[in-house]
């Protein structure tokens, strides 16, 4: 027989429930906490029990559709450039698609007016990302896979650059729409492993020298 959820968590996923069907109808900047809680059959002061404001409401619906309302799990297969992949290629649940749909154009225009909420959207979106990709490349680094002096910052911009190109342009062209991320773990793994700098080292593969130019 299963339990009961607290009353607590129950008001919570109400409110949270109420908040996004509210926000991607009518949009952020006109969703009042008295139309959520009237919405949500939870009283005000309840709500405003689990949230401060009407901005952390909305972080915290918004990083639940998008996935992020939980730490991302670490993931070490001992194959770098699989787990590389494996972080690349997160994407949020299925079943929030439609209501993320509708809730993007509202969300990007109330973080124009709202920078400050704006920043910490995008801190929370790409940080965990981040800091995955950076544990894994000092686990190459430690395992001897990567050189020792490689640029950590540098190389998570290598990888998450594809990501945002896709992000931006795939949505404008959705023809073009090759995956990514298995694409840009593996150009870096060819480009920056300590293997792939053996192998060459082995063969005896010189850059080809630049040609003199013809007078």
């Amino acid at each position: 027989m299963s339990m009961a959820r607290p009353r607590s968590t129950q008001a919570h996923e109400k409110v949270l429930n109420a908040a996004l069907e509210l926000f991607a109808e009518r949009g952020i900047e006109t969703t009042s906490m008295d139309a959520i809680a009237q919405a949500s059959g939870v009283s005000k002061a309840t709500i405003y029990n689990h949230w401060t404001d009407k901005e952390a409401l909305l972080l915290e619906a918004m990083l639940m559709i998008h996935g992020l309302d939980r730490e991302p799990e670490d993931v070490d297969t001992g194959d770098i450039q699989r787990d590389l992949t494996t972080v690349l290629t997160r994407k949020p649940p299925d079943k929030c698609d439609a209501v993320r749909n509708r809730l993007t154009p509202s969300l990007i225009a109330y973080s124009a007016f709202h920078p400050e909420f704006g920043r910490e959207w995008r801190h929370r979106v790409t940080e965990p990302p981040r800091q995955c990709i950076k544990r894994i490349l000092r686990r190459g680094i430690s395992r001897g896979q990567f050189p020792a002096d490689l640029d950590i910052e540098s190389a998570v911009a290598l990888l998450l650059g594809p990501m945002l190109y896709a992000h931006i342009f795939n949505k404008e062209d959705p023809s073009r729409k090759p995956d990514l991320g298995p694409i840009s773990a593996a150009n870096f793994w060819r480009a920056h492993s300590q293997n792939r700098k053996d192998r060459v080292a082995e063969q005896g593969i010189k850059k080809p020298t630049p040609r003199s130019k013809e007078r």
